[in-house]
């Protein structure tokens, strides 16, 4: 079964280099969720029984899509991989959220910016005038674009998230739960126990 990433070391810098950002979330969704049906058969007992001819026919068998999965399997699935890879991510985009949020000393183009502010407050501009008005816009603050690619992404892990849940609850069969709900009650069991 396939293992996640390890967790980057979060610096503003690791945000602020949104290619890294996208990298990490692309290799970590693509290690469990993206393959979230072969870790699954992964946990299914080989058969103990020998092989059987008849298994191979050409007929699509009807019925349930697939075995369901040991229990205690299904557990330990959740409990020490996927809640794991979720949380992790969750971790990384919150903090980057923060980032995002706080004021930014460092960024390389605020004095760009506040020469550009100066001179478009003078600056009369009609749209429907001169449809190339958009260019005397200012620019946007490196933790406006951070903060836009976060609520991207935070989308996209919903997305994800559900899909994946979806499949587990399928092939495991025991947990009717909404995701959000199973990850709440899986930090929450986390922290007891630390």
């Amino acid at each position: 079964m396939t293992q996640p990433p390890p967790p980057p070391s979060l610096t503003p810098q690791f945000c602020f280099n949104t290619v890294a950002l996208r990298d990490f979330l692309r290799i970590s969704r693509g290690a469990i969720d993206d393959s979230i049906t072969q870790n699954l058969n992964a946990l299914i007992t080989p058969s103990t029984a020998g092989f059987d001819p008849s298994s191979t026919s050409t007929r699509i068998p009807r019925g349930p899509r697939s075995k369901t999965i040991s229990s205690s399997s299904c557990r330990n699935f959740k409990n020490q991989v996927l809640f794991p890879s979720w949380q992790v991510r969750s971790d990384v985009l919150n903090y980057c959220a923060s980032v995002a949020t706080s004021p930014d000393p460092e960024d390389p183009e605020s004095v760009l910016r506040q020469v550009e502010n100066e001179r478009d407050r003078e600056r009369v501009v009609d749209e429907r005038l001169d449809p190339y008005s958009a260019r005397f816009f200012p620019r946007e603050a490196r933790t406006e674009r951070l903060a836009t690619i976060i609520r991207q992404e935070r989308g996209v892990e919903n997305i994800i998230r559900a899909r994946s849940w979806g499949l587990v609850a399928e092939r495991c069969g025991e947990d009717w739960r909404d995701w959000e709900e199973a990850l709440n009650e899986w930090r929450k069991g986390r922290e007891r126990s630390l």
